[in-house]
């Protein structure tokens, strides 16, 4: 191009004189300051990624910091109701402003802006993934040292949207125990490869039930190949987490924060050791 400056970082021009990749990320909030974003995602639904997201950021904050929590699960919102916010977000000339919890974590879902949080998200897919970026953009965060993000299952338009949007330092990928999640999770691992995000670590969720009455612990869903796949691609193993009911009790309740104990206490540890915040 005869106007062409060679700056391509800032370049949003596709031509044929491109040294540089395009730089896709979008601006935060001009009134937020977030040090640390961390993604939390599963290849499949149903494996309690919004729990160990919750629990993260809950375990966090009673550690001191100032956390808060994008729910990137726009069609399958579910972290108000853990932290028990039903309430709606309000907004000022800065942008839209997210809920607190009791424990003083920040929080932004499309529950907080519908009418009624039982009315369906009929998008497609880059109207939702529009919806994320504007998350980022026009949510007034204030100072954060982490950002946990409750990503969708899989590997489509949000997860595109969040890694290639947003400052991502890191991804925490959930599991289960069952036969498949060999696959999955090496599609989820390989996806972050592509886009050049660090994997910190996997978390398995319903690793296993522990009798109440004869103590016994018993593999519900199948004998664990955790370590064996983590240690095919090289990446740790953070945490395995029991079936434990009054984990699920808490999260009906709205209770998460106040749930003890807190499994992913140890990883909010080791994340705050990894990052220095």
């Amino acid at each position: 191009m005869s106007d062409c400056s060679h700056e391509c970082s800032s370049c949003g021009e596709s031509c044929g004189e491109r040294t540089a990749p395009q730089d896709l990320r979008a601006p935060l909030n001009g009134a937020s300051s977030v040090k640390k974003v961390v993604a939390v995602m599963s290849g499949k639904g149903g494996v309690g990624k919004s729990l160990v997201t919750a629990s993260l950021a809950a375990a966090m904050a009673k550690m001191g910091h100032k956390v808060g929590v994008l729910d990137a699960d726009i069609t399958g919102p579910s972290i108000p109701q853990a932290f028990g916010i039903h309430t709606k977000a309000d907004g000022s000339e800065l942008g839209i402003h997210p809920a607190i919890t009791a424990g003083g974590v920040a929080i932004i879902s499309l529950n907080l802006l519908v009418e009624h949080e039982t009315d369906p998200v009929v998008w497609r897919g880059p109207v939702i993934a529009g919806v994320v970026k504007q998350f980022w953009t026009d949510v007034v965060w204030g100072d954060l040292d982490y950002l946990f993000v409750d990503m969708p299952p899989g590997t489509g338009d949000v997860p595109l949207t969040v890694f290639q949007s947003l400052p991502v330092d890191g991804i925490v990928v959930v599991t289960s125990p069952q036969e498949l999640v060999s696959m999955i999770v090496t599609k989820a691992v390989k996806m972050a490869g592509l886009l050049e995000v660090p994997i910190l670590g996997l978390v398995e969720n319903y690793s296993s039930f522990k009798c109440p009455d004869c103590g016994k612990e018993h593999a519900v869903f199948g004998e664990s190949r955790l370590e064996e796949v983590a240690g095919g691609l090289g990446l740790e193993v953070l945490a395995r987490l029991p079936i434990d009911p009054a984990v699920a009790a808490a999260c009906d309740r709205g209770q998460v924060e106040a749930l003890e104990p807190n499994y992913l206490e140890g990883v909010a540890r080791r994340l705050q050791e990894r990052f220095g915040v």
